[in-house]
């Protein structure tokens, strides 16, 4: 005779292991990030129409727009990879290749923000041609 309840039993069983409250949640809350930094992005992009790379790289350098596209970038980076987590987790079931997928999914957003950080903040600056 097993002491354990039916939902003792299952408990971690499921894609994430430990529960998918934490990622739920951040998924969310990126989600909901993103709709202003989009709706800015889109109305900044549209007015950014017809200008040059000089007229360009003096929106990016003007004052709030470098933080406002860095946090665009990490949102859009962040919410891509755990919308490509759960895929990853739901559908790739060998476990060499479900590790592999995870780990080159994590390190390409890493990757990814970082080299898109890295160019917004020069081209803030004005550094480079």
């Amino acid at each position: 005779m097993e002491m354990r309840s039916p939902l003792s039993r299952v408990r971690g069983l499921g894609p994430t292991k430990e529960g998918g409250t934490g990622h739920w949640w951040a998924e969310r809350m990126t989600a909901i990030a993103l709709v202003p930094l989009t709706v800015w992005f889109v109305i900044s992009a549209i007015s950014m129409v017809g200008a040059d790379y000089a007229q360009f790289r003096a929106w990016v350098g003007a004052h709030g727009n470098p933080v406002l596209l860095i946090l665009l970038a990490i949102a859009v980076y962040h919410h891509g990879q755990l919308a490509l987590q759960v895929i990853i987790e739901d559908y790739i079931h060998h476990e060499a290749a479900h590790f592999t997928a995870l780990i080159g999914v994590k390190l390409g957003a890493v990757f990814l923000a970082v080299y898109t950080i890295f160019s917004i903040v020069r081209l803030s600056f004005g550094i480079g041609t």
